[in-house]
């Protein structure tokens, strides 16, 4: 089977899950927003909600339904506290889950950035409705790691394997 990847820029919505963060302090939802931009492809749409299961989902749903959204990405939410839901909102959401994803960004969460801290990270991907949706950890360093060594670089490839 052929290796083709779409090969132009993707649309990307990205939403932070956070109680606290605004526009100004959301340093991990900017990390995303630059680093799309940066391999070219465009942030169509971007907002914060609060950690919350339903501000989550309606959040989210709308995106995947809308054919001009290629991706969405999520930050925030992926931990084990009381508070932390976005992977409950987002699994439920899933027609298809990607579980090598979050495999292998606690793998390298572990060897490269926070060592056993990386158990702690329930990091998932899946699509809904064509869209590809990624939740991950808003700290600007599980933010740059995930998008340079996984988001960026198999998100074409993901893309246009929902799409065939």
């Amino acid at each position: 089977m052929s290796q083709e990847i779409i090969e132009r820029p993707l649309n990307v919505a990205v939403l932070t899950v956070s109680d606290t963060r605004t526009m100004e302090t959301d340093k991990g939802g900017n990390k995303v927003q630059e680093l799309l931009e940066a391999a070219n492809h465009n942030v169509v749409v971007r907002k914060i909600v609060i950690d919350d299961y339903d501000e989550i989902r309606k959040a989210i749903i709308p995106w995947c339904n809308d054919e001009d959204v290629d991706v969405v990405i999520s930050t925030g939410g992926t931990g084990i506290a009381m508070r932390d839901v976005t992977i409950e909102a987002v699994n439920s959401l899933f027609e298809k889950s990607i579980p090598g994803f979050g495999e292998i960004f606690r793998y390298l969460s572990f060897t490269e950035d926070i060592g056993t801290k990386a158990i702690a990270s329930r990091a998932e991907a899946g699509v809904n409705s064509n869209t590809l949706i990624f939740s991950i950890p808003g700290s600007v360093g599980a933010v740059t790691l995930g998008m340079s060594k996984l988001i960026i670089p198999e998100m074409p490839h993901l893309v246009r394997e929902i799409n065939k």
